[in-house]
């Protein structure tokens, strides 16, 4: 009897412990369902585009420097020439004989400055032997110094009568193709009038007018291509200007060609990949006003990362912060809460089962 009542006793002392249910699984199930996809698999380069044409590097209205009466010209509109090819020819008469001077003048000169020349020596041996002064020496060194001067004042003479004689020969500066030809035959034209229009044929150059926000990318990944006539030609950044242009707030950019180019004054379409990745607009969701994006933290929350810039409907760039190796969500996100526990899936693992 003492045993049974001890048992009671025991029994009625010892505190009720209730069976907790299984919290992990029935938690796991209560959690928002996600699937997550790692962020090199769902980033993007977005393609850009901007209207561009071929520019060449110089056309030039190329003169006459001297006045004269036009003799021949030798190559007509839409023609193609070489540098140094003659273009047009002006009678050079004038400068023949003004060259002819030029040259007599120096042939005198030069003659005066031989004979003085003799005659300083001769002064010299007389002095040693005691039969002139000093002076007289004196006077036949000035003579010779003078006659020096008076040769290189026609030496300088003759080159400039020659120069003007070049002049009357006007010759191509580069390769060419010629735009107009505004001479004629018989007609007197003076220094600075207008002959031909030429347009350089050699290493053209493509400007782009591009999005002021695109600078920065263009130079990051410096090689594109340019569009135009149903080919493809690549291209390379060679310059990209400073200035940027309102309203529109756009700036210039000149590209060269490695390959083949296209002629000068073609038109067409500059493309070429962003260098930073991008994430695609369906993937963000808004919060606070902010777009972003929600990733998986290594404790299995949901983490919302702002996304500076971002626009509707337009990829955005990914912030540095995220690395390549973080997952992000890229189903049911629309409804996550920052922090929030989740319960996510893997779409390749998923596919593979």
């Amino acid at each position: 009897m003492k045993r049974i009542t001890a048992a009671l006793l025991v029994l009625a002392l010892t505190p009720i412990i209730h069976a907790q249910p299984a919290a992990s699984p029935a938690a796991a199930e209560s959690l928002p369902q996600v699937q997550t996809a790692s962020v090199k698999d769902v980033t993007v380069y977005p393609e850009r585009e901007a209207p561009a044409v071929v520019r060449a590097r110089n056309t030039s209205r190329l003169a006459a420097e001297t006045a004269g009466q036009v003799l021949r010209w030798t190559a007509e509109a839409g023609t193609s020439v070489r540098r140094g090819q003659v273009l047009v020819q002006l009678d050079p008469r004038d400068a023949d004989l003004a060259l002819q001077q030029a040259q007599a003048a120096l042939q005198s000169a030069q003659t005066r400055l031989k004979l003085a020349g003799e005659q300083l020596r001769r002064a010299r041996e007389l002095v040693a032997q005691g039969f002139i002064s000093r002076e007289a020496l004196s006077q036949r060194e000035t003579e010779t110094a003078l006659a020096q001067a008076d040769a290189a004042s026609a030496r300088a003479q003759l080159a400039s009568a020659q120069r003007q004689k070049d002049k009357t020969t006007l010759r191509a500066p580069f390769d060419a193709q010629v735009s107009e030809r505004l001479v004629q035959v018989g007609e007197t034209v003076a220094a600075g009038t207008p002959a031909y229009v030429l347009v350089e044929t050699g290493h053209p150059e493509l400007q782009a007018t591009i999005g002021a926000s695109d600078a920065q990318s263009l130079q990051e990944r410096p090689a594109a291509e340019f569009l135009a006539d149903g080919r493809i030609f690549p291209v390379k950044v060679l310059r990209v200007g400073s200035v940027v242009q309102s309203p529109a707030r756009t700036r210039l950019a000149w590209f060269g060609f490695p390959e083949a180019a296209p002629a000068p004054g073609t038109s067409g379409t500059l493309r070429w990949r962003e260098s930073q990745p991008h994430i695609a607009p369906a993937l963000m969701v808004r919060r606070g006003g902010t777009l972003g994006i929600f990733v998986v933290t290594q404790a299995q929350t949901a983490q919302f990362v702002p996304l500076p810039g971002a626009q509707e409907g337009r990829a955005a760039p990914l912030p540095a912060a995220v690395g390549q190796d973080a997952r992000v969500v890229i189903q049911g996100q629309s409804a996550l809460k920052d922090g929030q526990q989740l319960k996510t899936t893997n779409p390749a693992a998923a596919a593979g089962r």
